[in-house]
């Protein structure tokens, strides 16, 4: 005799598989690795301080 199954279990299991698919693909297209967000603030914080020494005081 087969195993009875839980369909309420199945159908969440299911949804998450998706989810988690789901959020993997948005990580690829809009995620962006830790060192190209370290090197994007050095390079913000090398252009405010470029910005900052050519400021002339009154």
């Amino acid at each position: 005799m087969a195993k009875p199954v839980n369909l309420n279990r199945f159908r969440k299991v299911k949804e998450r598989a998706a989810k988690k698919a789901r959020a993997d693909e948005n990580a690829v297209s809009f995620g962006r690795t830790k060192l190209e967000k370290s090197v994007a603030t050095a390079e913000l914080d090398k252009q405010s301080t470029a910005l900052d020494q050519h400021k002339r005081e009154p």
